[in-house]
């Protein structure tokens, strides 16, 4: 019985951490996608260049701040 429980455990723990990885992987992806298109709706709109870089490196930021607030403050 109780190897039984270490196996449902363990189950339950991979489960957890890959819904920590999806989690990661979304906060990344949709800080350079949010934060990169602001950028490029500015650059569209004033008529410059490198907006779309600054909104791609201060979403990257961001989103490695709120995944380290939420994953890495353990």
């Amino acid at each position: 019985m109780s190897r039984k429980n270490s196996d449902n455990e363990n189950i339950s723990n991979s489960q957890n951490e890959e819904n920590a990885l999806w989690s990661i992987v979304g906060y990344l992806l949709s800080g350079l996608i949010i934060w990169g298109g602001i950028g490029w709706g500015l650059d569209r709109w004033l008529g410059t260049t490198y907006f779309v870089l600054a909104g791609m490196l201060l979403g990257a930021g961001a989103s490695i701040y709120l995944v380290w607030l939420r994953f890495g403050r353990d």
